[in-house]
C-alpha cells in the first residue's frame, strides 16, 4: 500500500492479532450472528488488517457492517437458496447475508465443483458486502487451485467520458500456489484508486493524488488536493484518461458486471438508479490444476516464475521489483509478530463498543 495511505507512527496504536479477533467476532454477536458466522467475518476483516489492506479491514468496514445490521440492510440470519445448479456452476441468493461472512462456504462449492469436473464457477447475488475479494481466491489457492473472485454493486466509477457514476470499483482477484515463494494474489479495484482508500486518506488527512477521481461535472482531477465529500466526485477507471488508458478499466469493470450480476440473471446496480444498502453481484471461481497439469510442476513453474520476477534488476531509485502477494505476505509476517497497527480514532471506536455493548477490550501489543 503507498505510504499515503499508512496510518503514521505517532496515530498508532498496535494491537495483537487474538485479541482483534476476539472483539470483532464478539460485536458481530450483538447484531445477531452466530458464534460461527460472526468469527467467519472477523477472520476476514481481521486478515485484511494483517496483510496491510487497511482499506477493508476493521478500521473502515466494521462499524459501517453494524450500522447496516442496526437500520436491517443486512440480514444476520440469511435463508440462502440455490437459485440454479450445474455440475461445474451454481448461482446463489445470499438473502441479504453479510458478503465476507458467506463468501468462504461460496468459494469452497466453487473449489467442490472443480475437484470433479476441473472448473467450478458460484455466482451470488443479493449479499452483502464482500470486502478484500483476494481473500477468497487465496481460500482456492491453499486447495491446490487457481482461484478468482469478483464483485461489484454501488455506483462511485465514471465511466470514460461519463459526468456520472455509473459502477462501484468492481474488483478482480486471482491467486495461484506456489513451492517456496510467498502465494501469487493479485487483488485490485477496476478504478485508479478503491473507495475504501479514499476514505482512509479522510481520516488521515491526506490529499487525493491526481487522477484518482473527477470533480462534481466529470471532469478527471488531475492535481492533488483535500478529499470532497462522498457525493461530490466519482472514482476514476484504471488508467485515469482515455489517454493513459481508462478504457481499458472501464471495460474491465463491465466484464465484471457480466460475470456478477448479469451471469446470476439480475442487472447490475446502476441500471434504475442505486440506493444505499442495494446488494452485491459476486463471481467465485475455482480451476483444478490437476486437471490442467502436474500440481507440484506448476508449483516449480510458479516459484521460477515469481523468483525470476522478483530477482529482476530495479531501476534507478528503487529497491527492488515486488510481484503481487508479496508484500502483503512480509506485512503479514511482521503484523503476527509486533501487533496490528490501528488509527487511535478507530480504537476510540472499538473503546465505545465496549461501553455500548460490553465487548471485550482490545489488548495493546
Amino acid at each position: 500500500m503507498l505510504e499515503r495511505f499508512k496510518v503514521p507512527e505517532q496515530d498508532q496504536v498496535r494491537v495483537t492479532e487474538q485479541s482483534l479477533r476476539r472483539t470483532v467476532t464478539a460485536i458481530f454477536e450483538t447484531v445477531g450472528l452466530s458464534h460461527d458466522d460472526a468469527a467467519e467475518g472477523a477472520d476476514v476483516l481481521v486478515m485484511a488488517d494483517l496483510r496491510g489492506v487497511e482499506s477493508h479491514g476493521v478500521s473502515n468496514e466494521l462499524r459501517h457492517y453494524v450500522q447496516m445490521y442496526g437500520d436491517g440492510l443486512l440480514n444476520p440470519t440469511p435463508q440462502v437458496r440455490i437459485d440454479r445448479e450445474w455440475p461445474g456452476t451454481a448461482t446463489i441468493d445470499a438473502d441479504q447475508g453479510l458478503g465476507i461472512v458467506m463468501g468462504r462456504r461460496v468459494m469452497q462449492m466453487a473449489i467442490d465443483k472443480a475437484k470433479e469436473v476441473g472448473f467450478g464457477a458460484v455466482t451470488m447475488h443479493n449479499s452483502g458486502h464482500l470486502g478484500a475479494v483476494g481473500h477468497f481466491a487465496m481460500i482456492a489457492a491453499q486447495q491446490d487451485m487457481v482461484g478468482m473472485c469478483t464483485t461489484s454493486g454501488g455506483t462511485i466509477m465514471a465511466p470514460t467520458f461519463a459526468a456520472e457514476s455509473r459502477f462501484g470499483t468492481n474488483p478482480i482477484s486471482v491467486a495461484a500456489p506456489t513451492g517456496s515463494e510467498p502465494p501469487f494474489l493479485y487483488d485490485a479495484a477496476t478504478t485508479s484508486v478503491a473507495i475504501n482508500k479514499v476514505i482512509l486518506l479522510k481520516r488521515l488527512g491526506v490529499d487525493v493524488h491526481p487522477g484518482w477521481i473527477t470533480d462534481k461535472e466529470g471532469t478527471p482531477v488531475m492535481d492533488e488536493r483535500p478529499v470532497p465529500e462522498l457525493g461530490e466526485y466519482s472514482l476514476l477507471p484504471l488508467g485515469s484518461t482515455r489517454e493513459l488508458g481508462s478504457h481499458k478499466g472501464y471495460g474491465l469493470a463491465t466484464i465484471v458486471e457480466i460475470l456478477g450480476s448479469l451471469l446470476s440473471g439480475n442487472l447490475p446496480t446502476m441500471v434504475g438508479g442505486y440506493a444505499p444498502g442495494a446488494p452485491h453481484r459476486n463471481f467465485f471461481a475455482a480451476f483444478d490444476i490437476a486437471a490442467f497439469s502436474d500440481v507440484d510442476e506448476f508449483k516449480n513453474n510458479m516459484d521460477e516464475t515469481l523468483r525470476t520476477l522478483r530477482e529482476s534488476p530495479p531501476a534507478p531509485g528503487h529497491e527492488r521489483v515486488l510481484y503481487p502477494g508479496l508484500a502483503e505476505y512480509e506485512t503479514e509476517q511482521e503484523r503476527r509478530a509486533n501487533g496490528i497497527p490501528l488509527h487511535r480514532e478507530v480504537v476510540g471506536w472499538f473503546e465505545s463498543m465496549v461501553e455500548e455493548r460490553g465487548v471485550p477490550r482490545l489488548e495493546p501489543r
